[in-house]
């Protein structure tokens, strides 16, 4: 499979030796916005870029058909926009939060957690941490965005914030720490036990892997997806 990497600092790099070790090629490796000419030979794109370039690279990458994978977070407010051009244009695209597979299952167990939890909203106060390294450029991250939305979806929760406080508002701390791939703690508090998960992430190849192993799922695909799609987690 020939696949293009939009984006290519620490995570292309570690994308792309992912790529060469399960056999494929990368045919274009670039940190600007594509042109369609550069992407006629590509069967996908992975874009891992930053919240500003994001929908620029994406919308090259859809009007010229390429199915595409995109990591980049912090420009989901555009995301319906994408999801039409994806239908638009007769392609498919496959956004995640992270592409971890221990991510994921985490994001399961976590919702599973949540109804459990929500019996017991009187006993327990909730709080959700994310700790990363210092040149990640949102907050709170994509993934902790994920995790609260998950807890929303089964709980009476209808919020998330990093600076309000209130019944309904799941609180998000996030941390800036150097050399940290990637941590995230939900707790559930009361007056006489802490109930804790956590996801903590020892390098930047799970990420990686996961995102080449939805690169390989999506080739021959059409639609918009999700890596519950890739795993079968549906």
């Amino acid at each position: 499979m020939k696949i293009g990497l939009i984006g290519y600092g620490k995570m292309g790099k570690a994308i792309e030796e992912i790529v060469v070790e399960r056999g494929h090629e990368v045919v274009l490796k670039v940190s600007h916005t594509p042109t369609p000419e550069e992407l006629k030979d590509i069967d996908v794109a992975i874009e891992f870029s930053r919240p500003e370039y994001a929908y620029d690279n994406l919308k090259v990458l859809l009007e010229s058909n390429t199915p595409t994978i995109c990591g980049t977070t912090g420009w989901l407010d555009q995301q319906e926009e994408v999801n039409q051009l994806t239908l638009a244009n007769n392609t498919a695209f496959l956004y995640a939060s992270n592409f971890s597979l221990g991510v994921n299952l985490f994001f399961e167990l976590n919702q599973q957690l949540a109804r459990m939890m929500n019996k017991y909203r009187a006993e327990y106060n909730i709080n959700l941490e994310e700790i990363h390294h210092t040149q990640k450029l949102d907050a709170p991250s994509g993934t902790a965005i994920t995790i609260a939305e998950g807890i929303i979806d089964n709980t009476s929760y209808n919020n998330w914030s990093m600076e309000e406080q209130g019944e309904s508002i799941i609180p998000i701390e996030a941390k800036r720490i150097e050399n940290v791939p990637g941590t995230h703690i939900v707790q559930y508090t009361s007056e006489v036990d802490t109930i804790e998960i956590s996801h903590t992430a020892h390098s930047r190849k799970g990420f990686a892997l996961g995102a080449v192993i939805a690169a390989e799922w999506i080739a021959d695909k059409k639609g918009v997806f999700s890596m519950k799609d890739v795993l079968e987690l549906n």
